[in-house]
């Protein structure tokens, strides 16, 4: 899949490449929250949003088909395995559990409509961030704004930021979930996937992420010693 290119007038990404063959149309006019909205009003708003993000669940991630894996993760199966991190990490000092398990599921959520940005895009870090942010807005206008949408917004913007302890911590496991995949792809496919390791090394905020990543680098390794010696 190559990169999406973005119209002045649009957030939905362009793609050269052939598009889905589902295509649902939602609405993306603006829906001033009120305390007044019916539960049917409400009600549309949820499922037009959720259907924006049916999108995340079929994008696969860009570095895989990069490097030639076959039928890759997509962005939701990311933040998914990202998400169970957070619930089964051990406890820690003044971190809030249920907030990184939010975090985990929000972060990459503007990627149902800008798509994958990575590094080969050539898209600068300024303008990466700027378009989730343009594209996060649009998304909660879908929603309908409100509470939860406010809370969505804050939850991406804390974790863009890295200005928590939980979003620290999510950070680690975005990187941990990396490497864990790349190592599985290494042996579903027989790849080398050295840059992902490279990449990541040194860049572990917390205990649990480099002790995750340890057992990751730990097992990698024994595996290609492994492969060295050679059959037996």
């Amino acid at each position: 899949m190559r990169c999406p290119f973005f119209s002045s007038s649009s957030f939905r990404p362009v793609y050269f490449s052939p598009a889905p063959t589902l295509r649902i149309i939602v609405s993306a006019k603006s829906k001033k929250p009120s305390s007044g909205r019916s539960a049917d009003s409400t009600s549309a708003s949820a499922i037009d949003f959720l259907t924006l993000c049916h999108s995340l669940k079929t994008t696969k991630r860009k570095g895989w088909i990069n490097h030639g894996i076959k039928g890759p993760e997509s962005i939701a199966d990311h933040m998914y395995r990202m998400a169970l991190m957070a619930l089964i990490a051990g406890d820690l000092p003044g971190v809030n559990r249920e907030r990184c398990i939010k975090i985990a599921i929000v972060h990459d959520i503007a990627e149902a409509i800008v798509g994958d940005i990575t590094p080969s895009c050539g898209v600068p870090k300024e303008e990466k961030s700027r378009r989730e942010q343009a594209a996060l807005t649009e998304m909660c206008k879908i929603l309908g704004g409100g509470m939860r949408a406010e809370e969505i917004q804050e939850l991406w913007v804390e974790y863009e930021n890295n200005a928590s302890l939980e979003a620290n911590l999510v950070k680690d496991f975005d990187k941990v979930e990396l490497i864990l995949q790349a190592l599985e792809y290494e042996l579903e496919h027989g790849k080398v996937l050295n840059e992902f390791f490279l990449s990541t090394e040194g860049k572990f905020q917390t205990e649990i992420g480099k002790s995750w990543a340890r057992e990751i680098n730990s097992r990698r390794n024994s595996i290609l010693a492994e492969k060295r010696k050679g059959p037996k």
